[in-house]
């Protein structure tokens, strides 16, 4: 008799990275895709803040200022994150969309950063003493910045530590 658990692959011991070549770690270390998101969006937002600190030296901004708005934008973007998408999944549940067309995910991304820009600029300006308008230009390279990095860091968190398991793998 087949049971739904022998339907069910086995979870490889080595993950599977991009291109199909083993993780570099080696092993499994995360026993959730839970405990995979949150290692994931911490390193993320730790390496965020030193990077938007770095950048913001680098042009000329007190350090411990530039500090304050790495900090703040990494609080606020999570933040957004998780109210955004709550209210963006509850307004396609709401209008009936069952998939994400191409289309939806443009309207996400573009209202997800829309979004995220209204709340930062006026806090980078504050925080640096600048006006809305260099802030502005600020976060518009910020956020070209964030594009390049989000693409290379989901790369190379998945190198290191293997692409997600499908979530038919956790039931039991």
């Amino acid at each position: 008799m087949t049971t739904q658990h022998d339907l069910v692959p086995s979870i490889p011991a080595v993950p599977v990275g991009p291109g199909g070549r083993d993780a570099l770690i080696g092993r499994r270390i995360f026993p959730s895709p839970l405990g995979r998101r949150i290692t994931y969006a911490l390193v993320f937002e730790i390496l965020a803040v030193g990077f938007t600190t770095l950048i913001l030296a680098l042009l000329g901004n007190d350090s411990s200022s530039s500090f304050i708005v790495g900090v703040i934008s990494s609080t606020v973007a999570l933040t957004w994150n998780l109210v955004f998408n709550w209210g963006f999944e509850a307004f396609e549940r709401r209008i009936g969309v069952t998939n994400r067309p191409w289309y939806m995910r443009v309207i996400h991304a573009v209202a997800f950063e829309g979004g995220l820009v209204l709340m930062l600029v006026p806090a980078i300006a504050w925080v640096l003493g600048i006006s809305l308008m260099q802030a502005f230009i600020l976060e518009i390279g910020l956020l070209i910045f964030f594009l390049v990095y989000t693409a290379i860091y989901a790369w190379l968190f998945d190198r290191v530590f293997g692409l997600p398991e499908p979530a038919s793998h956790y039931q039991r």
